[in-house]
C-alpha cells in the first residue's frame, strides 16, 4: 500500500509531461502552418504587384497606340479634298457611330422627320466623312442597351379588345386627332409642339390604341430632336421609348411600332457610353428589319437602314476595335448596302428626302463613281429646302 501510495504521484507527473509535450507539438505545427501563409500571402502579394505593373504598361502602350494612329489619320484626313463643296458650315448634327439624334435642329422634311434621327447633317458633312471617322467617330464615340420593361400606369388590354371596347364617339373623335396629329407632325417647331401637346391631353382616352400609341412615341421624338436642352432631349427620348416598349408587347405585328422603337432608342443612344451604343445598333437593326418585314413599301424604313448600313460602313478603327472586343460578331455592312436601300426609297417614292438623295451621291462617290454622284446631288438640290438637315 505505501508503495502504491509512491508510484501515485509518479504516474501522475508522467500525464503532465506528456500532456505539456503534446501541446507544444501542436503549437509547433500551428507556428509551422502560420508560417507557410505568410510565405504564401506574401508570394501573393509580390505576384499581385507583378500583374499591376504589367497591366499599367499595357494600359500605356494601348494608349500611345491609339493616340498615334488618332495622329496620323488626322494628319491624313487634313490632306484629303473632296470635290463637292459644303452646303452649311454650322453642322448641328452628331458622329455617334449609330443612330444619335438631330442636336436640337428642326426637321419638318418627310424623310428626316419620319425617320426621327440623323447620324450627320445631310449636306454640310457632305464632304467631312473622313472627318467625322476620325476626329469625331473616334473622339467622341460614345450605344444603350435594351432596359428591363416599365409598365404604364394605364392597364392597356389587348388590341382585339381594344377596338370592340371603343365607343363610336371616341372612335370617330380618334380619326380626327390622329389627321390633326399627323398635320401638325409634318408642321414647323411650333406644330410639333401643338401636337405633342395635342396627344398627351388625350392619352387617357386613348392609350389602349395602337394608331394613337405609336403617334405618341413619335411626338416623343419630334420633341427630342426640336429642344435645345441635353437633358430635356434624353427625358423625351425615354418615355417615347417606354411607351413603345409598353406597345411592342401588344403590337409585335406593327410596324410602325417597330420603326419608331428603334428610332427612340437610337436618339436615347446619343446620351450613352461606347458600349450601349454599339449594343443598341443591333436593337436598331433587328426592328427595322421587322418593320420592313410587315411593311415592306414604307420608305422610311428603307431610308433608316440606308442610314445604319452607311454609318456602319465607315466605321473609325477605334470602333471597330471596341465592336470587336465587345460583341463576337460585329455589325457589318457596305456602301453598297447603302446605296441600295437609299435607291428602294426613291423608287418607292421619289422626292422621299433630299438628304436620302444626298446620300446616294456620297455612296456613288464613295464607290467612285463621280458622274453619278453630281448627278443625284443635282436631283437632291432640286428638292426645296425646308429643313436644318
Amino acid at each position: 500500500e505505501a508503495v502504491a501510495q509512491a508510484l501515485a504521484p509518479t504516474e501522475a507527473g508522467d500525464g503532465s509531461v506528456c500532456a505539456a509535450l503534446l501541446q507544444q507539438e501542436e503549437q509547433l505545427e500551428v507556428l509551422e502552418r502560420l508560417d507557410f501563409v505568410l510565405r504564401n500571402i506574401s508570394e501573393l502579394r509580390r505576384e499581385v504587384e507583378e500583374l499591376r505593373s504589367s497591366l499599367q504598361r499595357l494600359a500605356a502602350e494601348i494608349s500611345a497606340e491609339v493616340r498615334s494612329h488618332l495622329e496620323e489619320t488626322q494628319r491624313v484626313t487634313r490632306r484629303r479634298r473632296f470635290p463637292f463643296a459644303r452646303e452649311r458650315s454650322d453642322s448641328t448634327g452628331s458622329s455617334s457611330i449609330y443612330f444619335t439624334a438631330s442636336s436640337g435642329a428642326t426637321n419638318t422634311d418627310d424623310g428626316e422627320s419620319e425617320g426621327g434621327y440623323t447620324t450627320a447633317n445631310a449636306e454640310s458633312d457632305y464632304d467631312r466623312e473622313s472627318e467625322r471617322e476620325s476626329e469625331e467617330g473616334e473622339d467622341e464615340v460614345s450605344c444603350e442597351t435594351v432596359r428591363t420593361v416599365r409598365r404604364d400606369s394605364l392597364d392597356l388590354v389587348n388590341e382585339d379588345e381594344a377596338h370592340l371596347t371603343l365607343d363610336p364617339s371616341l372612335e370617330e373623335g380618334l380619326g380626327q386627332l390622329l389627321q390633326q396629329a399627323d398635320r401638325l407632325h409634318d408642321g414647323d417647331e411650333q406644330q410639333k409642339r401643338e401636337g405633342f401637346q395635342l396627344l398627351l391631353n388625350n392619352k387617357l382616352a386613348y392609350a389602349d390604341q395602337k394608331e394613337f400609341l405609336w403617334r405618341l412615341a413619335r411626338a416623343h421624338s419630334d420633341m427630342s430632336q426640336i429642344t435645345e436642352d441635353a437633358d430635356e432631349k434624353r427625358s423625351y427620348a425615354s418615355d417615347g421609348k417606354e411607351e413603345m416598349e409598353v406597345a411592342l408587347q401588344k403590337w409585335d405585328q406593327s410596324a410602325e411600332c417597330h420603326q419608331w422603337y428603334a428610332v427612340l432608342c437610337g436618339q436615347l443612344a446619343e446620351h450613352e457610353s461606347i458600349q450601349k451604343r454599339i449594343q443598341t445598333g443591333y436593337v436598331f437593326k433587328e426592328h427595322i428589319d421587322k418593320a420592313i418585314a410587315l411593311k415592306p413599301e414604307d420608305p422610311k424604313a428603307y431610308y433608316l437602314l440606308g442610314r445604319w448600313c452607311y454609318q456602319v460602313s465607315h466605321l473609325g478603327w477605334l470602333e471597330k476595335k471596341t465592336a470587336s472586343a465587345l460583341f463576337e460578331a460585329p455589325p457589318t455592312a457596305t456602301v453598297q448596302d447603302a446605296l441600295q436601300n437609299f435607291l428602294r426609297v426613291e423608287e418607292l417614292s421619289p422626292g422621299f428626302s433630299k438628304a436620302g438623295r444626298v446620300y446616294i451621291a456620297k455612296c456613288y462617290r464613295d464607290l467612285g463613281n463621280h458622274s453619278a454622284a453630281t448627278l443625284w446631288m443635282n436631283l437632291a438640290e432640286e428638292l426645296p429646302v425646308n429643313t436644318k438637315e
